[in-house]
């Protein structure tokens, strides 16, 4: 079993061990801190995805977007490759099907696309972190491929719960660091 799965196993059952009702308590904190972010409070156009299970939860950040007229824009996982195809989405129940690995997703029969340019925020989802802000993902390589083809690379934020910081990740060279890891009690920075 490679060194990266079996970190990903051991943070995934730490995670997943946190109760519904301890996981929303920290998920508000963590918004509360990514709301306050210069950097988001700035941002027009920002992206975000639909959390699952025991990750990080979503739902007030995405209002948050929503209430301050802000584009929302989620990603759809391209079948077959390692390709987020990004939409705006206006309406939550009526632009979102469930797609690949239960996550909600844009429809694009309801969604206009949106290129890399015009996103000014990121919220990414990942495992595991460091202090140093590197990022192990779920696998698929997504988000390392989605954040190398930026021309002019948004602000990079993740939100984790403290558990989910490590000392140290195996990296290779397709890794993508965030500029941000922000916790229930701490903010990580790339710069720092």
């Amino acid at each position: 079993m490679s060194e990266k799965h079996e970190l990903r196993k051991q943070v995934l059952s730490r995670r997943d061990a946190l109760g519904a009702a301890q996981r929303a308590l920290l998920s508000e904190k963590i918004t509360a801190r990514v709301l306050a972010l210069s950097s988001y409070r700035s941002a027009r156009c920002v992206m975000a995805y639909m959390s699952i299970g025991s990750e990080f939860e979503t739902a007030s950040f995405v209002s948050d977007l929503r209430g301050q007229r802000k584009t929302l824009v989620l990603p759809r996982a391209r079948r077959g490759s390692q390709v987020l195809e990004l939409y705006a989405v206006r309406d939550l129940e009526r632009d979102l099907t469930m797609g690949v690995w239960g996550i909600r997703e844009p429809r694009p029969d309801m969604c206009r696309t949106v290129p890399l340019e015009r996103i000014d925020f990121v919220l990414v989802p990942g495992v595991a972190f460091t202090a140093r802000c590197e990022r192990l993902g779920y696998g698929g390589g997504f988000y390392d491929q989605l954040i190398s083809g930026f021309s002019r690379r948004p602000s990079l934020a993740a939100a984790a719960f403290g558990l989910q910081i490590v000392p140290e990740l195996p990296v290779s060279p397709t890794d993508q660091c965030v500029d941000l890891v922000i916790t229930e009690d701490a903010t990580y920075s790339l710069e720092s």
